[in-house]
């Protein structure tokens, strides 16, 4: 989109381009009925109308205000840009249209970290099915906010490498004292979720964040809405890397043995013949 911005005077070619994202999320960037001058961006959430409960319409109305357009078929939310009609701002439309599912994932932390700056306790927990069988859950007290996902290791590899990952994440915490405490627990949930129908099983892991006003003030809550709601994506890229890599140094360590084994190879004897005579 930026360089259709920046290259308004030039020739307009058409576009239609669907791009998948994690969480099952889909982007949709096409032309409005054939015309070229017109961009308009898609996003389509299997989770959207749980996001819309806690004011998801509200907060993207005021982020993209004229550019929020009718949703296209089969899409949640659409935003339309006019080639013919750049504003001086661009740049900073671009950003936000490269935000919008971030800022789609916004309002529910938004709305409970006012809860948390107020002091207000006793809201009903939010519950986010982000994924098959995978939840987002937020609550807040007087003086934290709680963030619990839930996700589903798919080998039992996973889990292993897992928490070690998340063992970091408490090595970090030592290194500085004002990022937010991490817990993980395995099979079962946390204290925060017992009595509730949270699931359980040998794949199943939960990993909470606790956060503190420091990380949920107004100067300071854009900057963690922006890490903390692709968390999930995070760790498991992580852990195939760390698969990866390990399945590297394997197969190269293996190949160094070959070569050990191959110069190992013994020589044959060679012997003198006799004749009896």
């Amino acid at each position: 989109m930026g360089a259709a911005l920046t290259n308004q005077r030039h020739k307009q070619e058409s576009i239609d381009i669907v791009i998948a994202d994690f969480d099952g999320v889909l982007f949709h960037i096409s032309n409005v009925g054939g015309d070229k001058t017109k961009v308009r961006v898609s996003i389509s959430l299997k989770f959207y109308k749980d996001l819309q409960e806690h004011g998801a319409d509200e907060l993207l109305k005021r982020e993209y205000g004229p550019l929020l357009t009718q949703s296209e078929d089969g899409y949640n939310v659409s935003v339309q840009v006019d080639l013919e009609n750049i504003p001086e701002n661009w740049e900073d439309i671009v950003k936000r249209v490269g935000l919008l599912k971030r800022n789609c994932f916004a309002s529910v932390f938004e709305k409970y970290f006012d809860f948390q700056e107020k002091g207000e306790e006793g809201h009903k927990r939010a519950v986010i099915n982000y994924r098959n069988d995978e939840s987002l859950y937020v609550e807040a007290k007087s003086d934290r906010v709680t963030v619990v996902f839930s996700t589903i290791f798919k080998d039992e590899d996973d889990v292993v490498i897992g928490k070690v990952f998340m063992q970091e994440f408490k090595e970090g915490r030592r290194a500085s004292h004002t990022a937010p405490q991490v817990l993980f627990t395995h099979r079962e949930p946390p204290m925060e979720l017992q009595n509730t129908d949270a699931k359980v099983g040998e794949n199943i892991g939960y990993v909470t964040f606790v956060l503190f006003p420091r990380h949920t003030n107004r100067a300071a809550r854009d900057n963690t809405i922006n890490l903390i709601h692709m968390f999930r994506d995070y760790l498991h890229y992580h852990i195939k890397c760390s698969k990866a890599y390990i399945h590297s140094r394997m197969r190269a360590k293996a190949s160094d043995f070959l070569k050990v084994l191959n110069r190992a190879r013994p020589e044959p004897k060679v012997t003198d013949k006799k004749t009896i005579t």
